[in-house]
């Protein structure tokens, strides 16, 4: 007996699937707990600012006393040359530097992450820095090296020197590059609070307090700049940046 035949399936279709665009290694996510980091980081300055106010000699200047007499090195040498090259690189550059970045992220079309490092290096200095500063009203150390304004508590000059770094690794260095970036910026940081003592321009806890400021206040800002950042990555895969 005949079986009735039995139509031929049609052949699988290949055309392809519509996905989304692949992500693109930059910028870089935040970590997960960015927001609640970020915070802790800034009370910690806030509060010491505040206890400055209320308090001429707080808990912690018998450490910053110690450290400025343990700083207390030659005017003139190798040392003192050096720290005076960080000073003039954390002075002018440290605002001329995020403002080139700025402009070249906009050249190229990425200007989400050019208004985030626009707001790290800059909004956050006005913003945060200066507000911080005239809450202490904290004099600076005794017979400094170098020309410097009023307000010793936070550092400006380390609060830079953290901003630019973070800002650096969010929008321009690769992944595979950016564990050696986070070292180099560490480094970076740590000689820019040296010098700061060295000069005798800031207390020990200027430096300190100035490192954990740019440190909370980017990361803050890189949360905040989550969305935006994800959506230029996305674009930056798809080459759909001016679309």
């Amino acid at each position: 007996m005949l079986r009735p035949a039995v139509p031929a399936s049609p052949p699988p279709s290949h055309a392809p699937v519509p996905t989304r665009p692949p992500r693109h290694h930059l910028p870089a996510e935040p970590p997960r707990r960015a927001l609640v980091a970020g915070a802790s980081l800034l009370l910690v300055p806030l509060l010491a600012g505040w206890l400055l106010r209320v308090d001429e000699r707080p808990f912690f200047q018998g450490l910053d006393d110690t450290w400025a007499r343990s700083a207390g090195g030659s005017s003139t040498g190798a040392a003192t040359e050096f720290a005076l090259a960080l000073d003039r690189l954390g002075g002018p550059l440290g605002l001329i530097l995020p403002l080139m970045l700025t402009g070249c992220l906009c050249v190229y079309g990425r200007w989400r992450s050019a208004l985030f490092v626009l707001a790290t290096n800059v909004l956050a200095n006005i913003l945060v820095v200066l507000p911080l500063k005239d809450l202490a009203d904290r004099p600076r150390p005794p017979h400094t090296w170098v020309l410097v304004n009023d307000g010793s508590y936070p550092s400006g000059q380390v609060f830079s020197a953290v901003a630019l770094v973070f800002a650096v690794a969010v929008v321009v260095v690769p992944p595979r590059a950016r564990r050696w970036w986070w070292l180099f910026g560490a480094g970076y940081a740590a000689a820019m609070m040296w010098s700061r003592t060295w000069l005798h321009a800031q207390w020990a806890s200027d430096t300190l307090a100035g490192a954990l400021v740019g440190a909370g206040s980017c990361l803050l800002l890189w949360w905040a700049f989550a969305r935006p950042l994800a959506t230029e990555a996305e674009r930056t895969a798809a080459n759909t940046l001016w679309t």
